[in-house]
């Protein structure tokens, strides 16, 4: 194989690369591997629940996962397993439907895992790694407080031992508040004595697996207690041991039509979270994240998830921020959580049946208490209080609708974000300014700094395409008409510009024209050779004039001093009426 290939080979399965050169670090990531194996195990199963579906769901999840991001995946300590967001979005999309029964459900959920797995494929083919850039980090925060909030109210009536209703968050706490008499005391306790374990071992040291320990403990004092049978606790009950079966769901194309904005909608959560997750341990260790990589790891991840009736993985926090304290240096450490999965699998899965279901809301709500802080909102209302609304809103959405509608609104708004700062004007008016060696500067920021004379020097501050054409326009009139003395010449400096759609020249031919009707003579700066060949092929060469462009900003604007002075040596005649 020549080098070019096996370069391209390792570049998509980036194990080849690594793992050659991971015996230095063996040791540390076996441990760390261990030390995983014991947080994610409880956890996986414990979102197995909150997703609908059965515990061995999770661990399928964890043992396909954790393989085939190591193989693909470009970050050397994300864990790509489950996490409470996506198992909550889960759950609850699929719930929305209404399935007839548990094999129904079932069937939901895979095609609803495969969709995300295959939006992640085509996504990474087509080198999409930009668009998580277009989520507001403000909104996604207020959708991932008021998910928070959801999971963990939605886990109380397994602490307390009550029968578990639908609706959303207000109407699941009302329920449990107005339920208190009927609390089974011993699931109470089962459920605030985990929690007060997982509180207090990571205080004692990090190093104790706190998840794994409270799992085992709840197995071993339900079992001597025969909590299920003598106190109706719930529990677990079965779960099959063996390696899970491939299967593809049977489900209709119009159900398929149904789950895909909600699939789109996971994959822009869980890949904004997930990369931000990878490239906060890369700046950490002095590496690189290729973000098209991910997409395609995580989609392979899902796609081989819903494959074995997993659920949706992606880059969770809790999971790498154990698996780099632990130690991990590559990949390693995810092969060995997904080796001793696979143990877990084929071994010990009998040993899970007297598991009470209040240990596994424990465990669900202590991985989701870290997120429920309003106080990042509040952080965010001192420094930008249109973002904190918007973000207000997001949360809103998740507690008053549900999860579905509340990503919905997140995604939606900032989308919406996007297109009103894309949309606003970035043409802005120069000066000189008044200190040494600085130049221009936008008048707006520097009142300080000085306008020419008769001209009006403007600069783009960002690109001018079909969405901001107009609002541009409009400020190079409103600027013009404002200027006091009267605008004789306008420099125009596309400095940020490298070109014109259809829009744009149209817009630029509009802007000529309207300045010729009031006698403003208009120069421009050469900033880019195929910008000025798409302008002379659009036509707005034939109206500004190829003998009115300059190399140069100071060579343009000294021309305009000159001309400004002709200019004051004619009479004016009338202007046109102003049409702003």
């Amino acid at each position: 194989m020549s080098d070019r290939w096996t370069d391209v080979l390792r570049a998509h399965v980036p194990i080849l690369a690594w793992a050659p050169k991971c015996r230095p670090t063996l040791g540390r990531d076996v441990v760390a591997g261990v030390t995983l194996w014991g947080l994610i195990v409880p956890e996986g199963m414990a979102y197995a629940g909150l997703a609908g579906l059965p515990p061995q769901a999770g661990l399928y999840t964890i043992l396909v996962s954790l393989l085939l991001y190591a193989a693909l995946g470009t970050s050397r300590q994300l864990v790509v397993i489950a996490t409470s967001a996506s198992a909550a979005l889960l759950g609850s999309t699929v719930a929305a439907l209404h399935p007839e029964d548990a094999t129904t459900y079932a069937a939901y959920a895979s095609a609803l895992v495969l969709l995300v797995g295959v939006l992640f494929v085509v996504a990474g083919m087509l080198r999409l790694g930009f668009v998580a850039q277009f989520l507001s980090r403000p909104v996604m925060e207020g959708f991932i407080v008021g998910l928070a909030f959801f999971v963990a109210v939605g886990q109380l009536h397994k602490l307390f031992g009550v029968e578990k209703v639908d609706g959303n968050t207000p109407e699941k706490l009302w329920h449990v508040l107005t339920e208190l008499g009927a609390t089974n005391g011993w699931s109470l306790a089962v459920g605030l004595g985990c929690l007060a374990l997982l509180s207090g071992l990571p205080r004692l040291s990090r190093k104790l697996p706190a998840g794994l320990i409270v799992l085992v403990g709840a197995i071993v004092f339900s079992s001597i207690l025969d909590l299920h049978d003598r106190h109706d606790v719930e529990v677990v009950g079965r779960i099959p041991r063996g390696l899970p079966d491939l299967s593809i769901p049977q489900v209709e194309a119009s159900d398929l039509w149904t789950l895909l904005p909600a699939a789109a909608g996971i994959v822009l959560l869980a890949y904004s979270e997930g990369l931000a997750i990878a490239e906060s341990f890369a700046r950490r260790h002095g590496y690189e994240i290729d973000p098209d990589q991910e997409l395609l790891a995580i989609g392979a991840a899902n796609l081989a998830s819903g494959a074995v009736g997993g659920m949706v993985a992606c880059g969770g926090m809790s999971g790498s921020a154990v698996n780099d304290g632990a130690g991990a240096r590559s990949q390693l450490s995810g092969v060995t959580a997904a080796l001793l999965a696979l143990v877990t699998v084929l071994a010990l899965t009998p040993l899970f049946s007297e598991l009470p279901e209040a240990a596994l809301g424990a465990l669900i709500i202590h991985a989701v208490a870290h997120l429920m802080k309003p106080t990042m909102l509040l952080a965010v209302r001192r420094i930008a209080p249109h973002e904190f609304i918007l973000g207000l809103l997001a949360l809103c959405g998740v507690l008053l609708l549900d999860v579905l509608q509340g990503l919905v609104i997140a995604t939606v708004i900032s989308l919406l974000l996007v297109i009103y700062r894309s949309s606003r004007a970035s043409v802005v008016a120069l000066g000189t300014s008044p200190e040494p060696g600085v130049g221009w500067v936008a008048l707006t920021r520097h009142p300080e700094a000085s306008p020419v004379p008769g001209v009006l020097v403007l600069r783009l501050d960002a690109p001018l395409y079909y969405a901001n054409a107009a609002a541009n326009r409009d400020e190079i009139k409103r600027l013009v008409a404002g200027a006091e003395p009267p605008v004789r010449v306008v420099v125009f400096d596309p400095e940020v510009q490298h070109e014109l759609d259809v829009t744009s020249a149209e817009t630029m031919v509009e802007i000529f024209d309207w300045l010729a009707a009031r006698q403003v003579e208009v120069l421009a700066v050469a900033t880019h050779v195929d910008l000025v060949a798409q302008a002379e092929r659009a036509g707005v060469l034939d109206v500004l004039g190829r003998d009115h462009l300059e190399t140069s900003l100071a060579t343009a604007v000294s021309r305009a001093v000159r001309m400004v002075d002709l200019a004051a040596a004619r009479p004016a005649r009338p202007a046109p009426p102003d049409t702003l």
